[in-house]
């Protein structure tokens, strides 16, 4: 399973709706729905609010499985180094998204500075 997959097992087992997601964390249903869907990309941040208010800790959305609830997977190192590297990951993906959006605004602020001079 997928951590967004994770994530609706838990919000389901847990009785919890998209619109109590979405207050919980302050945006509108139709973007949570979007992250459920996979159409947002889930930033570590935002994984770790989720992880609050299912009132679980991040590693077992990322490493969950079925039985997971009644075993202590927390022992076990592998499990561990797993969900850590897989956060590593989000973290990565999520730096590498900034930092283009960055060049972008680097571009456009050049854009506008040359627009300006040629006036």
């Amino acid at each position: 399973m997928n951590v967004i997959e994770n994530i609706r097992t838990v919000r389901k087992k847990k009785g919890i709706s998209h619109e109590a997601m979405a207050a919980n964390l302050g945006i509108s249903q139709t973007a949570y729905t979007k992250i459920e869907r996979e159409t947002t990309k889930l930033s570590v941040e935002r994984l770790q609010e989720i992880a609050e208010i299912l009132d679980v800790k991040i590693s077992e959305l990322l490493e969950l499985e079925p039985q997971s609830f009644h075993q202590d997977i927390h022992n076990n190192e592998s499990v561990t180094a797993i969900s850590h590297q897989k956060v590593e990951n989000l973290y990565q993906e999520n730096r590498e998204i900034y930092e283009k959006l960055i060049v972008a605004k680097d571009e456009q602020i050049a854009l506008l500075k040359s627009l300006l001079e040629k006036k």
